[in-house]
């Protein structure tokens, strides 16, 4: 239950991250908007891949 908990605790941070991002910086620009948002879930699978994937 301890890995599904953060699991789930660490995607939410992801969307919150990549709405929060949305709405501050790109609301009217589709394209920034699109390429931020894939960038950003990049990083976060990275991150997932390389450090949290073990446990």
């Amino acid at each position: 239950m301890g890995r599904q908990a953060s699991t789930v605790l660490y995607v939410l941070t992801m969307v919150v991250i990549v709405v929060g991002v949305d709405v501050l910086f790109f609301r009217d620009h589709f394209w920034e908007r699109l390429m931020a948002n894939v960038g950003i879930v990049l990083v976060f699978g990275a991150f997932y891949f390389r450090f949290l994937k073990h446990f």
